[in-house]
């Protein structure tokens, strides 16, 4: 990585992307049998010194970096438009066609390692996580799983296809539920009314298909789980997650916790939210408004102010985060704003040989949209720290680790929110909205966590038993002071 200051200039540097010394650079995939060759050297090669062992995991690495790229851009790209079944077929080639043919030489390739009589002598320090990841994969791989991971791999992108379909219609335009969402903050009652009644009508088209998919996914990942000598998908998940340092029960201490200190905090704002709006009844629809009957904050008016105004931030944090996104945005790895037939949700994914990772969000003007960019800017800034790391195995962190990277990132910015909003009382309150709501975030990670837990202890729960339990576990986690 190449970087300077310039005088009286910002901060630039210059990303060099990894040299290929095992694989040809114009390697497009579009077979097996095209990159088989490659695993096969791995497979068949000897290791007569630990100079031969570090080159054989150099040449390992190089591998998995073009594969994660690979896909990468295969899902980025999927997501971005799932219309396109020329990209969908995209994806589900290197989900069908590459990683079960992979997973049986990653299986050897981690035996092979294990069991070389030169392991000894690698720096037992250096090396230390990546061979307690290596020995976990070995535990947990059983060839009749690989299938199944495909399956897997398909069905999840079905959420994304059924929730990108989803549109309503408000002052006569057509709106995705992430644009339909702004009017949640309108402030006139009726109107948020109409906007929240007419995204729950939309959700609840699809309930059932939702429902059978949740179906078809827990089958599958039980099935997994079984395979692998466990009782429950939800145990398999803690080992394949590398959770090594804290238990189920840690989790449900944690439960108990956000419970008895963080609800009656929110019982308090929401209480204070209920005397600002002069309500008699909290609803659903009064929960986004500002409750002293402000309009909506727009801290930036499209994706390319919303970027700019974001590197502007970053340069203030430290000049070369504001680098890091200048780059990003010079090579285009960014998408960012909310449009028909793209998939919800936000994510940075990281782009292991090229170095810069790509950020996708679906941002329709508000405040929750300047958080999000932080946040996967703080994933950003993680990724570019790591892509100087040996190893592709190196870089990747587990989910703990990366989010304490992207929602440390949302406290750190907010000094800086200034660049989002020139008026100090906008400012003020943008602030008070994002430490509520991150106190409002703790029940929601609750709520959910105890759901997945209750989900693969009881597999055999029936729809209704599933959404009578949804319902029971929001009341722990809420205030009683929203009327359904």
């Amino acid at each position: 990585m190449y970087f300077r200051r310039p005088p009286n200039g910002p901060f630039l540097f210059r990303i060099l992307k990894l040299m290929r010394n095992f694989l040809p650079e114009d390697l497009t995939i579009t077979s097996w049998e095209q990159i088989q060759t490659y695993f096969e050297d791995l497979k068949q090669r000897e290791i007569n010194s630990v100079e031969d062992l570090k080159k054989w995991l150099q040449d390992r690495s190089e591998l998995e970096a073009v594969l994660e790229e690979d896909m990468a851009w295969r899902y980025i790209k999927m997501n971005i438009d799932t219309t396109d079944e020329e990209l969908q077929k995209s994806f589900r080639f290197f989900v069908e066609k590459i990683s079960p043919n992979t997973a049986p030489y990653d299986y050897g390739f981690n035996t092979k390692l294990i069991e070389s009589s030169y392991l000894k002598d690698l720096d037992a320090e250096y090396y230390f996580i990546y061979l307690r990841s290596v020995k976990n994969a070995i535990k947990l791989y059983r060839k009749e799983n690989i299938p199944l991971f495909t399956v897997l791999a398909n069905k999840a992108q079905k959420f994304g296809e059924i929730s990108a379909r989803m549109t309503v219609t408000i002052d006569g335009e057509e709106k995705t539920l992430q644009q339909a969402s702004v009017y949640l903050k309108n402030t006139d009652r009726a109107k948020r009314k109409e906007a929240f009644e007419k995204i729950n009508a939309r959700r609840t088209e699809d309930k059932e298909a939702l429902d059978i998919l949740l179906d078809e996914l827990m089958d599958k990942r039980q099935e997994v789980a079984k395979n692998a000598d466990f009782d429950n998908f939800r145990d398999y998940k803690f080992q394949s997650m590398g959770r090594f340092d804290y238990t189920k029960e840690d989790c449900f201490k944690f439960h108990e916790s956000i419970e008895k200190e963080i609800v009656p905090l929110i019982a308090e704002i929401h209480q204070e939210r209920k005397e600002s709006l002069g309500v008699e009844t909290l609803k659903p629809w009064d929960m986004q408004v500002d409750p002293n009957g402000n309009e909506p904050l727009k801290p930036f008016e499209g994706g390319e102010d919303l970027l700019d105004k974001c590197i502007e931030c970053f340069d203030k944090i430290r000049p070369y985060y504001g680098a890091c996104l200048r780059k990003m945005k010079e090579m285009g790895h960014l998408d960012l704003v909310s449009r028909k037939g793209k998939a919800p949700g936000g994510f940075m994914y990281p782009l292991y040989e090229s170095g810069v990772p790509f950020i996708y969000m679906n941002a329709v003007g508000l405040l929750r949209d300047a958080v999000t960019m932080v946040h996967e800017g703080g994933h950003a800034i993680h990724s570019f720290y790591t892509k100087d790391l040996e190893l592709t195995s190196f870089k990747s962190a587990p989910s703990e680790v990366a989010e304490l990277a992207s929602m440390s990132m949302e406290l750190i910015s907010m000094e800086h929110w200034d660049v989002f909003f020139t008026d100090k009382e906008e400012w003020k309150r943008a602030r008070k909205e994002q430490l509520q709501g991150v106190l409002a975030t703790l029940p929601w990670v609750a709520m959910v966590d105890e759901f997945q837990h209750w989900l693969y202890e009881n597999r055999s729960h029936s729809h209704e038993e599933r959404h009578a339990k949804w319902q029971s576990i929001s009341k722990r986690y809420g205030t009683g002071m929203v009327d359904w």
